[in-house]
């Protein structure tokens, strides 16, 4: 996934230049949510240092209410699109309750 859909330091829900998933043009910025997620998939593999700190870059992209647009301009350091989007609030939410726990270990499976 970050190999694919990396753009700067966020993730990017498809890559508009490889597939015409939405037949709209120009650039699409990293969707914030997708970063989120990579940030509890970090978590959840014990790479917790890696998913504090991706937590805590999104976190600095809020606005000066602490709001969170649906995407993110990494080149413009900006934020785009539907602005207060609840989508980003929730992986927001969902992310910072995920590393407010230890992570887990990985199962054994039964040989």
């Amino acid at each position: 996934m970050r190999r694919e859909l990396r753009e700067g330091e966020f993730v990017l829900r498809y890559r508009p230049d490889a597939d015409d998933v939405d037949g709209l043009p120009g650039r699409e910025g990293a969707f914030l949510a997708c970063s989120f997620w990579l940030a509890n998939a970090l978590h959840g593999n014990g790479r917790t240092r890696e998913a504090e700190d991706l937590y805590q870059r999104l976190l600095a992209v809020r606005n000066d209410l602490g709001l969170l647009a649906e995407k993110y301009d990494t080149t413009a350091r900006r934020q785009l699109g539907n602005v207060l989007q609840a989508f980003s609030h929730v992986a927001l939410v969902n992310t910072a309750r995920r590393l407010s726990q230890a992570p887990r270990p990985a199962r054994r499976t039964a040989a």
